[in-house]
């Protein structure tokens, strides 16, 4: 039942932020071709490639439902085959066959390259030491703090895209940032700490070193979402 209920939640979140980014992409370049369909496929391929090697080929045993919050109910909202179909059909329907060959062709291919580009991402960061930098009694997850600043460096540039492509009242774009970098910050935050647990630590023994990767952790994430707000401005 728990899983049902973060399932759902994942899900709910990845449906609003896939219609916020197709949105936002589409006023940005046009409806012509299926941009926004593209974009999120894309992206969520690789994120899907990504994540599964950090949170579930490397067994970290805890935080399941966590797992399938992200994996099955955020990224599995995000992306959209059946809108891909459609509007191929579409395209097909309107003797647009070169569009949809296209389509077919950027959509098929970039998706698969974007899981084995993640997943090669994934692996390559795991691949010293196991993700971790032993140092003083002490581990640094570095693999996981490097996947967090990948995903907060795509936020930076999906939140640039929205503020500035989809029309919104000034309250509401604040609303929508502050939402959104929040909820990555703690949730991305969170992982690191049921990494930590997993390994051994406890807030009574290790509270000290757990709160410094954590602040690490919020403060890398936030420099990085800044970088991916400064590229996103120039795109």
């Amino acid at each position: 039942m728990n899983q049902l209920i973060v399932v759902a939640f994942g899900g709910a979140a990845g449906a609003v932020v896939r219609f916020l980014v197709s949105t936002g992409i589409y006023q940005w370049l046009g409806r012509d071709f299926p941009f926004g369909t593209l974009v999120v496929n894309v992206v969520g391929s690789f994120l899907i490639g990504l994540l599964t090697e950090a949170l579930i080929l490397q067994r970290i045993a805890i935080g399941v439902e966590y797992r399938a919050a992200i994996l099955i109910g955020f990224i599995g909202a995000f992306t959209t085959f059946s809108t891909f179909s459609l509007e191929t059909f579409y395209l097909l329907e309107q003797g647009d066959f070169s569009k949809a060959l296209l389509n077919v062709a950027c959509s098929v291919g970039g998706c698969l390259f974007a899981v084995w580009l993640g997943l090669l991402c994934g692996k390559s960061l795991f691949l010293y030491s196991g993700g971790v930098i032993h140092w003083s009694n002490h581990v640094i997850p570095y693999a996981l703090l490097m996947v967090n600043a990948i995903g907060a460096f795509l936020i930076g540039i999906i939140a640039t895209i929205l503020l500035q492509k989809i029309a919104l009242p000034m309250e509401e774009r604040a609303a929508l940032l502050v939402i959104m970098l929040g909820t990555y910050l703690t949730l991305s935050g969170l992982y690191i700490i049921l990494f930590l647990i997993e390994r051994g630590y406890s807030f009574d023994s290790h509270l000290n070193a757990m709160l410094g990767i954590f602040v690490s952790n919020g403060l890398l994430c936030m420099f990085v979402i800044w970088l991916g707000l400064l590229v996103g401005k120039q795109i």
